[in-house]
């Protein structure tokens, strides 16, 4: 988990226009994910104005404050707002910048960000970047594999083959997110999402091999930043004593956070294709999710059968 992220991170990643302040962009940071409408502050109500969040006005913010208070009131409004925490004010929808805010901005050091976005966009892709950003982290041991568009999670003891069926997986036209080592968060109350370590980016390991650069052998087309986690396939070697699910009724789950994550469990022994399979069990999952149950429909056909034995 970050405990920060930098104000230019954010005008990087939201597209953000610098209106003021460039030379704050990397001291200025933000420590929380929550964004503050502030429509109290301009009544003069601070008791509760939670200063270490970006500050976003939106066209209500503006047209009360240029309606309503006199220059000087917007003055000394607008420098209470700008404290040595604040960090930074944003200006949505195109708006003119009001003179006294950047007055007020330029006295305290605080950089003035502006955004043709409407004001609920914006909101909407700020706090959905710095909840990823600044969200708890849990790093998994394994592989991560955008397959048809899912984000399939290969699990396994150290040495089962994971990343050799990554790579498989990849020569198919698959995408690699995430090789040895992904870091899991949660995004809401139902996405979960898995990326890699920066160190670790577009980068495979293949024992006998080495380390491979995945984008620069198979293109840009097959790696990708992050991808929400749909399914979780945990390679385990075969075991006789063991008994595998074979009807693909028995539903297992990975909890992460507050979110459960479907788990099945493939078992590995010489000749089985696991590139095939896993593609397969992708392509089966979001067959389900669907509407289409491959198991309900033998169960029924099974049924049907019996009905008709009996029936004779």
């Amino acid at each position: 988990m970050a405990d920060s992220v930098s104000v230019k991170d954010l005008v990087n990643n939201i597209r953000l226009e610098v209106f003021h302040g460039e030379e704050l962009l990397d001291q200025k940071q933000i420590k929380v994910s929550d964004i503050s409408r502030p429509g109290l502050e301009l009544t003069n109500y601070f008791k509760f104005y939670p200063r270490e969040r970006v500050q976003l006005f939106g066209k209500t913010e503006i047209s009360y404050a240029k309606d309503s208070m006199s220059g000087d009131d917007r003055l000394n409004t607008y420098r209470r707002m700008a404290t040595v925490d604040t960090p930074a004010f944003v200006v949505s929808t195109g708006l003119p910048i009001p003179v006294e805010l950047t007055q007020a901005a330029k006295e305290n050091k605080v950089p003035i960000l502006t955004s043709k976005l409407t004001t609920s966009r914006l909101l909407s892709n700020m706090t959905n970047y710095l909840e990823g950003q600044l969200a708890e982290r849990e790093s998994v041991h394994g592989e991560l594999v955008e397959i048809y568009g899912l984000g399939v999670l290969i699990t396994g003891d150290s040495g089962i083959g994971k990343s050799e069926t990554a790579l498989d997986l990849i020569k198919r036209g698959h995408r690699l997110i995430a090789d040895d080592r992904v870091d899991v968060f949660q995004q809401d109350e139902q996405t979960l999402v898995g990326e890699s370590p920066k160190i670790l980016r577009h980068l495979l390991e293949i024992r006998g091999v080495g380390i491979i650069d995945v984008m620069n052998l198979f293109g840009a087309g097959s790696v990708k930043g992050h991808t929400d986690i749909n399914l979780i396939v945990h390679l385990q070697n075969w075991d006789d004593e063991t008994k595998f699910d074979r009807l693909g009724n028995g539903e297992e789950k990975r909890k992460f956070f507050d979110v459960e994550i479907p788990k099945i469990t493939i078992p590995v022994r010489v000749g089985r294709n696991l590139g095939d399979i896993i593609e397969a069990a992708a392509m089966n999952f979001r067959a389900k999710n669907m509407g289409y149950d491959a198991t309900k429909v033998f169960d029924d056909n099974l049924n049907e059968l019996i009905k008709d034995n009996s029936t004779k």
